[in-house]
């Protein structure tokens, strides 16, 4: 049976769980080898030959843009299929990325669809012929004819940004947020934010995600900058007895191991608590 080969590389374990179950459950030809950032992944690359690369923007030792920069570089990966996936969706992000020859660019927070048709529209007729040599089910033709506005050729981000978290009404008052889940935003309050997790009260006429589906906030830091907290909703809960209540609590669960991120989130709190 043929095999493909893919290296998954996030500093979350939580990210890196979810798109090996995804690849795992629609793709059971590809065999997957995982890696908390760049450097490790590098040399993990370094020793073995890999079909297909999954690999997040912001890590600690190495980044994803540069690990794509070696890997473009080098005469065996030169052309091996490069999925960026990122909560860095603005414009000027996917261009950079697409200009040192990404394949492809998934934005976070993403759904096992959104992931799938990466994968097809990247593999192509390689996935396809493998699937068919181990005698598994194709992915579906429809997938496969979405290969229309790559990336490379019509830069464009998954969806937009939201706004991120307000800091003018901080000091006791309102601090409004959106937080990001594959399919919808999130408009809420934050009622509490700690280093692993933060809750916030939503209103009950939104859309609400599951739980343990992967989310992204959204935060604007000190200096103006946008820091991306990537996580999973932990807690869905009735702020109040009544079944007609109007508030619902989320909790998200951070999963991010970057020391920048949590430097960002630190200060994020201070400001929050003052």
């Amino acid at each position: 049976m043929a095999v493909l080969k893919a290296l998954v590389v996030d500093d979350a374990s939580f990210v890196r769980d979810l798109v090996k179950r995804t690849l795992r459950q629609r793709f059971p030809v590809i065999e997957m080898t995982e890696a908390p950032n760049g450097r490790r992944a590098q040399s993990l690359m370094s020793r073995n030959r890999f079909d297909l690369i999954l690999c997040d923007w912001e890590m600690p030792e190495m980044s994803g843009l540069e690990l794509l920069q070696w890997m473009r570089a080098d005469d065996y990966y030169r052309k091996v299929p490069f999925i960026m996936i990122t909560s860095r969706g603005d414009k000027s992000h996917v261009v950079e990325a697409v200009q040192e020859g990404v394949s492809e660019y998934l934005g976070k927070p993403f759904s096992p669809e959104g992931l799938s048709k990466k994968v097809v529209k990247v593999m192509g007729r390689t996935l396809q012929n493998a699937m068919a040599d181990s005698g598994a089910a194709a992915p579906g033709a429809d997938a496969f004819r979405e290969s229309a506005d790559l990336l490379t050729r019509k830069p464009a981000p998954d969806a937009p940004a939201p706004a991120p978290a307000s800091r003018q009404e901080r000091g006791g008052k309102l601090v409004v947020a959106a937080i990001r889940f594959a399919d919808s935003t999130l408009k809420c309050v934050i009622k509490d934010i700690t280093l692993t997790e933060v809750r916030v009260i939503a209103k009950r006429d939104q859309v609400f995600p599951g739980i343990l589906d992967p989310a992204v906030v959204d935060m604007e830091v000190a200096d103006g900058r946008m820091a991306r907290l990537n996580g999973y909703v932990h807690q869905l809960q009735a702020v109040d007895k009544r079944q007609d209540t109007d508030f619902v609590s989320v909790t998200v669960r951070f999963v991010d191991d970057d020391p920048k991120k949590l430097e960002d989130l630190s200060h994020f709190i201070a400001g929050f608590r003052r």
